[in-house]
């Protein structure tokens, strides 16, 4: 059964499903929401809550351009605070950045860790913007130029994620795409199960394979051939597995 709930003051909407141990948080990635994990709750048959992140679906958006950290914590407060258990928390990319916080900085609500496609890692330096966007934006701050034309080149230059963001959530993104989560890995007790899309484009293999030398447990690291960035879509049955993995053996996956 899936019963819609609001949490606290009404501000994220989330799934619950009843089913068997063990609790599972699924958190979505960027620009989605969390219909976008329905298919993988349906496959493991577990008890579950699937968030709208704020800014994402239902669920309104953060006051102020919020980092991961800060996302769950909130998620933390608001949606896990009444649960009674801790939870095994899938993540899908951006997700996985909100689970990593999680698991960092408030472990007691989170027994396991499944992280799919996640910007863990920031393998290079930041990409500086180019030349001429610099200019316009410069220009704009001397008022040679209006702000329209500034946004109009932010959509130009900017990334996908970045032309479709408006008001705060694009602050987010900017943020967001800037943190590395080294720290936050080390710092991680709990299981740690990872399942990358041997063809992801959006977040490289290299990035799971760097990020495990930070990581204490990992239960699984699994690269599926023939996948790209959407692994929990088009290998589902590989991140059941993976579920079951850091869930112990009481948390088989149903046949």
């Amino acid at each position: 059964m899936v019963t819609l709930r609001a949490h606290a003051d009404g501000s994220i909407l989330a799934d619950h499903r009843e089913g068997e141990p063990p609790c599972l948080l699924a958190l979505h990635g960027w620009g989605r929401d969390r219909r976008d994990m329905g298919p993988l709750l349906d496959a493991t048959g577990y008890k579950s809550v699937a968030p709208d992140l704020p800014g994402f679906g239902a669920s309104a958006a953060p006051p102020r351009a919020w980092g991961a950290a800060t996302y769950a914590s909130v998620l933390a407060e608001q949606v896990l605070g009444d649960s009674g258990a801790p939870h095994v928390v899938v993540g899908h990319s951006f997700g996985g950045r909100v689970g990593v916080c999680l698991a960092a900085n408030h472990p007691e609500t989170v027994s396991g860790l499944v992280l799919m496609g996640v910007p863990l890692l920031r393998l290079g330096a930041a990409r500086r913007p180019s030349v001429r966007y610099r200019l316009i934006r410069a220009s704009v701050r001397t008022r040679l130029v209006s702000p329209s034309r500034l946004e109009a080149a932010r959509r130009r230059f900017g990334s996908d994620d970045y032309r479709a963001a408006s008001g705060v959530m694009r602050d987010v993104l900017v943020r967001v795409v800037n943190e590395d989560y080294r720290a936050e890995l080390e710092r991680v007790r709990c299981p740690v199960a990872l399942v990358w899309g041997a063809q992801d484009r959006v977040v490289p293999p290299l990035v799971a394979s760097r990020a495990v030398e930070h990581i204490g447990q990992v239960a699984l690291l699994t690269y599926v051939e023939g996948v790209g960035h959407d692994v929990h879509v088009d290998a589902l049955e590989n991140v059941v597995k993976a579920v079951s993995a850091v869930a112990g053996p009481s948390a088989e996956p149903p046949t």
